[in-house]
């Protein structure tokens, strides 16, 4: 499991409970960060905890999701690497890759392991927890741009991962608070999977899946679904790093 903690500082409880032997890691909040000096004494305690250490990430996409602030770079939402796309063709995917080493390097300097990004969702214009937090509509600008921004990552040492498989984009409800449910067939969502495709053959480390259910093809929730996590990802898109589910 990778778990949460409750503030600034870890209590007697969270630290007995992160030596339990199913926890795998911890994900940060905006609750964690109070300073840089403060995040980055919060990680080293993580650290020293087990042998070998627990992973330790953080959702620090930009936009709405990015957990922690200033003095850090203000990140501009995803969806802003789309427009300059729009605006300047392939001339945006050094931006991209900037913007992803920029991410990287400021969050692993906090001693933090990796961030959970890029989103790789097609935007289609209905879902509102996605939203702006996509690269673009079109599934080859989001392949493109993400291609580039992991590139930024790895040049960085930081490992990305992709989310959400196989694409949260063609559902309205926000999988934080209710379960999702789209109604597409296998082949209608071949645009979703495309850039997650593109980034596995470039060597992506990680992908995040989706809490949403497809049940043309398969009844379970994608994240607990064999069907999406071995058959699709691991057979077929011959994905073999880590899954976060």
């Amino acid at each position: 499991l990778m778990i949460d903690v409750r503030a600034t500082e870890l209590t007697h409880v969270e630290r007995d409970m992160l030596k339990h032997p199913l926890v795998g890691g911890v994900i940060l909040f905006k609750r964690n960060f109070e300073s840089p000096e403060q995040v980055r004494a919060l990680v080293e305690e993580i650290h020293a905890i087990r042998e070998p250490p627990l992973l330790v990430a953080v959702d620090q996409e930009g936009g709405r999701v990015q957990r922690f602030t200033e003095p850090l770079t203000e990140l501009p939402p995803m969806r802003a690497l789309g427009h300059c796309y729009d605006a300047q063709g392939e001339a945006s995917l050094g931006y991209a890759q900037a913007s992803g080493w920029l991410m990287a390097v400021e969050v692993a300097a906090l001693g933090v392991d990796f961030s959970f990004a890029p989103v790789i969702d097609v935007d289609r214009g209905l879902c509102d927890v996605i939203g702006d937090r996509a690269l673009h509509r079109e599934p080859d600008v989001v392949a493109a741009l993400a291609t580039a921004y992991m590139r930024g990552m790895n040049n960085a040492g930081m490992a990305a991962v992709a989310k959400h498989f196989p694409g949260h984009g063609g559902v309205v409800p926000d999988s934080h608070q209710e379960l999702p449910v789209d109604h597409r067939e296998n082949a209608d969502l071949s645009e979703d999977i495309a850039p997650f495709q593109r980034l596995i053959a470039f060597g992506v480390a990680g992908i995040m899946v989706a809490h949403v259910r497809y049940p043309q093809i398969d009844r379970r929730i994608a994240s607990l679904s064999p069907y999406w996590l071995q058959t699709e990802l691991r057979d077929n898109l011959a994905f073999s790093g880590a899954i976060f589910s």
